[in-house]
């Protein structure tokens, strides 16, 4: 079982253990070892999110990667995907992003993508992880304040920027007033630029990060906050993004919020009519409403469920040769054009959708009829197996016996923190509350905080 890599990479408080500097001084060892071993060139490129803790962790991480052997270039400020599409365009050996995603600011992390531009598997990360940990029992911690990341080369940014523009060439905003909430994270060094060219009226929001305002009551976390925006503005539609712009939601006009799932749907929809969709199939989440199943069968698409984590959502599409799949909180992987989840690239490909359609964004989802959803969390101590917590396992039983194919349950720890997540879905609002209250309140009692 892995102790540092979670479902999207190492996350921590920073200069906590596992996010130390003695840690991150190993992981860069470590890294620099596997990247030794596969050969080929030792270049890796780093990027990092608007946190303050981001700027130590990308020196003491340089120390590491260059003391075994490894050169590194700094892409600055810049979001997930970005580093995704640079490592893999310049054949780097491995691609770094600092960041913490939608956590808060005293957050942060480390995420890996291979020369290929993918997350890593499982396997490796579990190697360099078992690295990492050898490594711990024979370094000392170097002195952050002496390390420093090499000067920032902005090309990699612009140039992730024309990638941008090239996926959808004749998108223009004419007539249409958006408003881009950039959580005061990765998006506010690239949206400002990216949407000034296009037309249109934007507005922008939280697009100045101090450092600690990155996902502070702003962003996909809390996309109410653009939503009321956008209808208090009179505007066509807003779009958040969380704090290293790896996913995005919407907002309609009427102040509604349009989430992961409904982007699935006219995405899916859309590429279908273009004969682009694959086996006619989407994948999707145990996370995913019962209504998107229901929508998508109606135009003959096919919905496959894939655990939580983009990661796996990715693994089950190349597993079923799919061009569409995605998650209910924003992350949409569009394989044909990028290896990662990229809310950037996500927003700009519902805009030509709704520009090349005529259709307002409501309007296109309108038929999206969402089952009641209740999703409670709960912190945890451990992560012991649910299955082994005898009244959380029964628990769970009853509510699966009484809902049946009324509702759907789906109880999982975070692969991110220290939560455990409990989803329920029913057709009435009074079944969901019981049953999410009752499992809820038997993680409490057994294993919470």
């Amino acid at each position: 079982m892995r102790k540092l890599f979670g479902t999207d990479g190492i996350r921590a408080v920073a200069g906590e253990s596992p996010l130390n500097a003695k840690t991150v001084y190993a992981v860069g060892l470590a890294l620099a070892h596997q990247i030794g071993m596969n050969g080929g060139q030792k270049r890796v490129v780093m990027g990092m999110d608007t946190r303050e803790s981001s700027a130590w962790i990308a020196g003491v991480l340089t120390k590491g990667l260059t003391e075994g052997g490894v050169t590194v270039e700094n892409a600055g400020v810049i979001t997930t995907p970005g580093i995704a599409y640079v490592t893999r365009n310049h054949g780097f050996a491995a691609g770094v992003v600092i960041s913490a995603s939608h956590n808060p600011w005293q957050d942060n992390g480390i995420k890996i993508f291979g020369s290929d531009g993918y997350k890593l598997p499982d396997a490796v990360e579990l190697g360099i992880e078992e690295e990492i940990f050898s490594r711990l029992e024979k370094v000392s911690a170097p002195d952050a304040e002496i390390c420093a990341a090499p000067a920032v080369k902005d090309s990699h940014r612009a140039e992730y920027e024309v990638f941008l523009r090239g996926a959808v060439p004749r998108l223009t905003l004419d007539g249409l007033h958006v408003v881009l909430d950039c959580a005061n994270g990765a998006a506010s060094a690239i949206a400002p630029e990216l949407f000034a060219g296009m037309g249109g009226k934007v507005t922008l929001t939280h697009a100045k990060p101090d450092g600690r305002n990155i996902n502070a009551d702003c962003g996909a976390l809390h996309p109410e906050v653009v939503a009321a925006e956008t209808k208090a503005k009179g505007a066509d539609i807003g779009i958040t993004f969380d704090g290293d712009a790896d996913r995005c939601l919407f907002a309609d006009r009427n102040g509604k919020v349009v989430n992961g799932d409904a982007v699935l749907l006219l995405a899916g929809r859309d590429l279908k009519a273009q004969g682009k969709l694959a086996g006619d199939v989407v994948v999707a989440t145990t996370m995913s409403n019962m209504g998107l199943e229901a929508a998508l069968k109606r135009d003959g698409i096919r919905m496959l469920r894939a655990p939580v984590g983009d990661k796996y959502v990715l693994e089950r599409m190349q597993a079923e040769g799919a061009a569409l799949g995605g998650e209910q909180s924003g992350h949409i992987l569009f394989p044909a054009l990028a290896t990662t989840g990229d809310g950037l690239l996500t927003a700009l490909l519902v805009l030509d959708i709704v520009k090349r359609s005529g259709k307002r964004l409501d309007e296109l989802v309108a038929d999206l009829k969402v089952f009641p959803q209740a999703i409670v969390n709960v912190r945890v101590r451990e992560k012991k197996p649910l299955a082994e917590i005898e009244t959380v396992a029964v628990t769970i039983a009853e509510a699966e016996q009484e809902l049946a194919d009324r509702g759907r349950v789906v109880v999982r720890y975070s692969g991110t923190e220290a939560l455990a997540r409990v989803m329920i879905e029913a057709e009435s609002e009074a079944l969901m509350q019981k049953h999410a209250e009752r499992i809820a309140g038997a993680i409490r009692e057994a294993i919470g905080v």
